[in-house]
């Protein structure tokens, strides 16, 4: 039997400002209730090589899991929640200790 498809969002970094940025259906969106919501596996897939195709604006695009149990979509996962926060000064661990 089939594991049953997440929903997801295609997410990805802006290329010049560098922000977290989402896939709607026409477009980017910084945020994540704005995104477009992703619930079959096949449209996941053609979505998220448009976002790759897309290398003029953006860096690192990927299919992130979302929870829709509520109105607007969620982060099911911690980096998601952090990424969806903002930008941040997290240089992973490379922080100057004062």
């Amino acid at each position: 039997m089939a594991k049953p498809f997440t929903p997801k969002v295609v997410t990805a970094n802006a290329l010049l400002e560098g922000d977290v940025i989402y896939q709607t259906a026409t477009g980017w969106t910084r945020k994540l209730e704005e995104a477009e919501v992703l619930t079959d596996e096949a449209d996941a897939d053609v979505r998220l090589i448009d976002a790759i195709q897309q290398a003029d604006l953006t860096v690192g695009a990927y299919l992130a899991d979302v929870d829709t149990s509520t109105d607007t979509p969620k982060p099911s996962h911690f980096r998601e929640a952090f990424r969806a926060k903002g930008p941040s000064n997290y240089t992973h661990g490379k922080q100057e200790v004062q």
